[in-house]
């Protein structure tokens, strides 16, 4: 069955199989997704081209060992079972109770507020826990390219940049917003009541 789990293929044991039928799916455009290289793009949509191990959990529960690679270009997941380049590639579902370990850190989909102050869901890796949980989101930007307008101007390439970004959630205040690396904007998004003791 496409996109589908079989008990067989559950990687490490653990974890309830129907669940992880559930938590994986079909990658939306296959092959020709990945394949940016033919279009002469700079730059990858991957923060890794190679797929590396993880563990997967729903609800905080053990699913399986798998291999994940990260398009943080389309803000998705793709898993393997076994790390052969002819295995087939899914996708893992957009749902804030999965999650995978990045570096040995919990990875999983989350809404968020960006700097502009809108609402936004992604991909964020939690780096610290507790009163207040600090993440990290790895984003990526395409640039399209362009043509060389005359002879002595070099043509543009399209292009993926990445960018690295953080996140503050408060306990007790339920939104996690954008903070930038610096003392007097993070104390922004802390309660006025902690900020002294911070300062």
């Amino acid at each position: 069955m496409t996109g589908q789990v079989t008990a067989n293929a559950v990687g490490g044991g653990g974890g309830n199989n129907a669940v992880v039928s559930y938590l994986l799916g079909d990658i939306k455009s296959g092959d020709d997704k990945r394949s940016f290289d033919e279009y002469g793009i700079q730059g990858s949509a991957y923060t890794s081209e190679n797929f590396l191990p993880t563990k997967l959990y729903y609800k905080n529960e053990f699913q399986g060992n798998y291999f994940y690679r990260f398009n943080a270009y389309n803000e998705e997941i793709e898993l393997k079972d076994v790390n052969f380049a002819e295995a087939p590639v899914r996708s893992l579902q957009r749902d804030k109770n999965i999650s995978i370990r990045n570096n040995g850190k919990p990875m999983s989909f989350k809404t968020f507020i960006d700097k502009k102050g809108l609402t936004q869901n992604g991909y964020l890796t939690l780096l610290s826990d507790g009163k207040y949980s600090y993440y990290k989101r790895t984003d990526v930007k395409y640039t399209e390219g362009q043509k060389a307008q005359n002879s002595f101007v070099k043509a543009i390439p399209a292009r993926f940049s990445q960018f690295i970004e953080y996140y503050l959630e408060v306990e007790g205040v339920n939104r996690i917003d954008e903070f930038e690396l610096s003392n007097r904007k993070l104390l922004k998004l802390v309660p006025n009541d902690k900020k002294e003791g911070l300062k």
